[in-house]
């Protein structure tokens, strides 16, 4: 769905990867940090995050998550910040598709953020035995509504862990570190429901 575009080597970069890392350096920007302030702010390395600003790298999904806790909003919606503006209705044609590198992890955003909207939803598919951490929810107290489609999927919030079949619904609202594992022997297949507090 994303547009490649050439660089200037002629290798191919994803135009999405580029918006990103723009956005990423613009919202440093306008908090006037350098990197090494960001990078004592989010706990990722300075050469990480220069290479994330510059697109040398795809951010993975706990690096995106780390710098989303930073900035105070939620993945989908510093990615809605690189995407064209929502219509009412998308296409599943038009839903942005995202993977991350590290683990396979892979995201379609069915109904992304919108002005005005509180809620999101987004489709998430794990392959089997993926581990997906992250350190701290994007935005503190984030309601999170994870409804598994196919497969099974353990999320783990805090110190408690979820184990979750095809049609189990858990409904949780984020504070702390959370975990997304996909136990096999298939994948897992599951929507997320995300609403701002």
């Amino acid at each position: 769905m994303w547009d490649n575009i050439p660089d200037v080597d002629g290798e191919v970069i994803d135009s999405v990867d580029a918006r990103l890392a723009g956005r990423l350096a613009e919202l440093r920007a306008e908090r006037g940090w350098s990197l090494e302030e960001l990078a004592e702010r989010s706990g990722v390395s300075r050469s990480t995050l220069s290479r994330a600003e510059r697109a040398e790298i795809s951010p993975t999904a706990s690096l995106l998550n780390r710098l989303c806790a930073v900035y105070g909003r939620t993945m989908s919606r510093l990615l809605s910040e690189v995407e064209a503006e929502p219509a009412q209705v998308l296409r599943a044609a038009e839903q942005t598709v995202w993977q991350d590198p590290a683990s396979g992890f892979v995201r379609r955003s069915v109904s992304p953020p919108h002005p005005g909207l509180r809620g999101e939803l987004v489709e998430g598919r794990l392959a089997a035995d993926a581990d997906i951490a992250y350190d701290r929810p994007p935005v503190p107290g984030l309601e999170q509504h994870i409804w598994v489609i196919d497969g099974a999927l353990e999320v783990t919030a805090g110190d408690v862990e979820h184990r979750l079949c095809a049609g189990d619904c858990l409904r949780l609202r984020v504070w702390g570190p959370t975990r997304f594992r996909c136990p096999g022997p298939d994948g897992a297949r599951y929507a997320l429901v995300v609403v701002l507090p």
